[in-house]
């Protein structure tokens, strides 16, 4: 039987999850075409928030990779927008003249954010918020400017605001309305949400409203100015003031988007679209009954009407849906759903609302319910909001609950029989209450799942039954059915997560097979451990790498090609595409003869940028890349390895050489340290510090290995980081002479090598492994220690100097060619 074929011109999560549920039920009727404007398979868009943060990274968020459509047999096109339709011949057509044939066609174009008809809203610096694109430009503008300006307090924008205030920026949040988030809060939750926000560091515009954005000379915004005349700066403004359906191509195509063409796509209850019976439509582009939806749990519920009607089952009707709102920024709980307005709406028909209300300001806590008719139609919650998904049961059953009134404020704890203790509420849930409302699973679902599959990680959840993986507001929950049904202390439960979608096997699986095989090239891994890609991919191949030769010294073979760009290159790209050189300087340490060479090399090829950098070294910003082997034999300092996986810097204080403070000599101790370790490699960079005395002048409570100075000698710290989450590091051991700091430091870094898992920084490494395994291995097992500190040296032992070895550090001089080159 010759298979139909059904295209969908959008690749997010609303269609998606379609596909998904049409697979379950009619897995082999249709040849599927998938056309996606972004370069990304499909991601969940709603934890971009976290990433922002720096809580989450793109690759964790990433729901179906590309391995997933080619086992399911889907053409995928990325990056291409699809900018026609021919209803008549059924062909799709998309912006570089790709098309598709289609019976059934599926839109899900999602939503545009609404940019404000405001002067200088097309200056370079000025973005909305929607995807992986803007989510990136608001990184790399927070490592470079310091002022941000949010307009749009809504839910949307307080994830944005929060997000680039923990990446470093100044953070002001322009707000129209008279409060917060004020489509899912009251004024009184509103204002504790401001209030804790602004603890946290961030401003509020309330009321202000924005006249224009003024930009600097080179077209970058650099101000917004409001209608009173005031201006804010801002190197960077996110528009967050909404979205609206995208229905570009569906008014092209001549499909009824409602009044004027200023709704969504007009569908019906089976989500087929009112103008032709071929195309159907679900998602943040789609109206149903005159509503558009921008939340999760409803576009899923409409994805899985519409797979039973395009599977021809005949089936299933879209009714709508009541929903709740929950802000995805770390520490700050609220909840809200239905009419939690109540007779403050204004509105004649809420005239017969009543509010029960309980208020602490001091605690942060605030509850209000609405009932009416007998029914609870209401709730805004801030501070505890466990009951959160049971009073959203009670909304949408429609119970009466005039036997429960005066207990109803108090949750669903004090209802009948039912107590508080550690993890019971997950144990008196009924296999048929909903656990994940945002893809409409159960209890019994994700129960039957962990015994049945053995699961016992979040992540197998995830994978298994989708609890948790959209908004991830249930996961607590979640964290309780697994000890709940798997038993044991999950808290303490190992974690394995694969490495990446070639293989089930984790990093720490990977590690203990090469050790135990004595494996030494990367095709050795990949045909013993069965890995399911014969190449890898970018994600594995790295790590892979990493841990052959980090295993087995002198006998596995670097290989070049799975490094990543930087570290082929040996120096820092940079955004425009040139490079950044950054000299080793033993300790922060420098002399006229280095300075006159740095000074002429940055003549000699024109180098546009010259910066001190935190680590006490100078960096050259804007080489080309054609010019970097001359500019590293002009230079004839060593490599300073600021781009790979590596010994960054050992930063030092003047110490008792000069000052007047100092206790011990820092500067010769931090020299001495870093000509040790200098070409070390290990799972991620690696910073030192060395100061002489405790005023700690050099920082060494934020580094990976930090040495502090005391009259009777020196103490040792480990695990510190100064990024994005500052982590102060823990003392390890207090040593007398500057012999043994190097041994215990360098131990300890073998350690790291030996068992940290690639990209996994030191902090991570202690956390996962704590700090009592390492002390029993470096203080407590002295042979070990010294056994560990000697295979540091053998490793290190004649390894070459990228910049001036090219050929036995495996670097390929033809990529330093110059394009068009013969």
């Amino acid at each position: 039987m010759k298979k139909m074929k059904l295209v969908m011109v959008g690749n997010g999560m609303a269609g998606v999850r379609t596909l998904e549920e049409l697979l379950k039920i009619a897995p082999d009727l249709y040849e599927i075409t998938v056309f996606g404007a972004e370069p990304h398979p499909n991601y969940n868009r709603i934890l971009l928030s976290p990433v922002l943060a720096g809580e989450q990274t793109l690759d964790e968020i990433v729901l179906n990779p590309l391995s997933w459509y080619a086992e399911h047999g889907i053409t995928l096109h990325l990056g291409k927008k699809v900018t026609d339709v021919d209803r008549r011949k059924r062909v799709v057509t998309a912006e570089d003249g790709t098309q598709a044939e289609y019976d059934r066609l599926l839109i899900c174009t999602g939503s545009n954010p609404f940019i404000l008809p405001i002067p200088g809203k097309d200056l370079d610096g000025v973005i909305a918020y929607r995807d992986i694109h803007d989510t990136n430009t608001m990184i790399e503008a927070a490592a470079r400017y310091r002022h941000a300006v949010v307009i749009g307090g809504g839910l949307l924008g307080l994830e944005a605001a929060n997000g680039l205030m923990l990446r470093g920026m100044q953070t002001s949040v322009v707000h129209v309305m008279p409060w917060l988030m004020e489509r899912q809060l009251d004024d009184v939750a509103a204002g504790l949400l401001q209030a804790s926000l602004e603890s946290r560091g961030l401003k509020f515009l309330m009321g202000a409203q924005t006249q224009a954005l003024i930009g600097d000379k080179h077209g970058r915004v650099m101000a917004i100015q409001f209608k009173d005349g005031t201006e804010l700066p801002a190197d960077l403004v996110v528009m967050a003031a909404g979205i609206r359906p995208n229905t570009a191509l569906a008014i092209r195509i001549g499909l009824n988007c409602g009044k004027d063409n200023r709704g969504g796509i007009v569908v019906d209850d089976t989500m087929q679209t009112a103008t032709d019976p071929r195309i159907y439509s679900v998602g943040e582009c789609a109206a149903h009954r005159g509503t558009v939806y921008g939340l999760v749990a409803p576009l899923f519920e409409q994805g899985k009407v519409c797979a039973t009607h395009l599977a021809q089952f005949g089936i299933g009707r879209y009714q709508g849906s009541l929903t709740s709102t929950k802000l995805k920024v770390t520490g700050i709980d609220l909840f809200s759903a239905g009419n939690f307005m109540g007779k403050a709406s204004g509105r004649p028909e809420d005239a017969a609302c009543e509010e029960i209300v309980m208020s602490d300001p001091y605690g942060g806590v605030y509850k209000k319910l609405i009932i009416k008719d007998d029914k609870l139609v209401g709730a805004c919650m801030y501070g505890d909001t466990v009951d959160g998904s049971w009073y959203f049961k009670l909304l949408r059953e429609g119970r009466k609950v005039h036997d429960i009134r005066d207990k109803l404020m108090f949750g669903e704890s004090n209802i009948g029989d039912v107590g508080h203790e550690g993890h019971s509420r997950a144990a008196t849930l009924l296999d048929s209450d909903e656990v994940c409302g945002c893809n409409g699973v159960t209890k019994g679902t994700i129960c039957k799942a962990i015994k049945e599959k053995g699961l016992f990680t979040i992540e197998e959840v995830k994978k298994h039954t989708k609890a948790s993986a959209s908004c991830g507001s249930c996961t607590g929950l979640v964290e309780q059915l697994l000890m709940f049904t798997a038993g044991g202390d999950y808290s303490k439960a190992p974690t394995k997560k694969a490495m990446c979608a070639c293989t089930d096997a984790s990093h720490q699986d990977v590690r203990e097979a090469i050790r135990k095989e004595h494996l030494l090239t990367i095709a050795d891994v990949y045909q013993t451990m069965a890995w399911r890609t014969p190449n890898g991919c970018a994600s594995c191949r790295p790590a892979v790498n990493y841990y052959l030769i980090s295993s087995w010294p002198k006998e596995a073979k670097d290989d070049p090609q799975s490094h990543f760009i930087n570290e082929r290159s040996h120096a820092n790209i940079q955004k425009d595409g040139s490079y950044s050189v950054i000299p080793r300087m033993w300790g922060g340490t420098t002399n006229s003869s280095e300075l006159r060479r740095i000074a002429d090399v940055v003549d000699k090829y024109a180098i546009p940028t010259v910066k001190v950098t935190g680590g006490q070294r100078i960096d050259l910003l804007g080489v080309k890349k054609e010019d970097l082997p001359a500019v590293w034999k002009d230079l004839g300092m060593p490599s300073g390895h600021a781009y790979g996986k590596t010994l960054r810097t050992v930063k030092t204080c003047v110490g008792s050489e000069w000052c007047r403070f100092g206790t011990q000599d820092s500067t010769a101790l931090g020299i001495e340290l870093e000509r040790v370790l200098w070409r070390m490699y290990a799972p991620h960079k690696v910073k030192l510090a060395v100061s002489g005395c405790p005023r700690n002048c050099a920082e060494s409570g934020i580094k990976d290995v930090g040495v502090i100075g005391v009259d009777s000698g020196w103490e040792i710290y480990v695990g510190g980081n100064g990024g994005i989450k500052t982590d102060v590091a823990q003392f390890l051991v207090k040593l007398k002479t500057a012999a043994e700091v190097i041994e215990y430091a360098g131990a300890f870094l073998q350690l790291y090598r030996e068992e940290g898992w690639y990209l996994e920084r030191t902090v991570h490494y202690i956390s996962r492994v704590g700090l009592d395994h390492v002390k029993a291995q470096i203080l407590n097992d002295a042979p070990g220690r010294r056994a560990l500190f000697d295979k540091l040296m053998f490793s290190l032992d004649g390894e070459p100097d990228p910049w001036f070895e090219f050929e036995k550090a495996g670097v390929d001089a033809r990529q330093f060619e110059p394009v068009g080159a013969v």
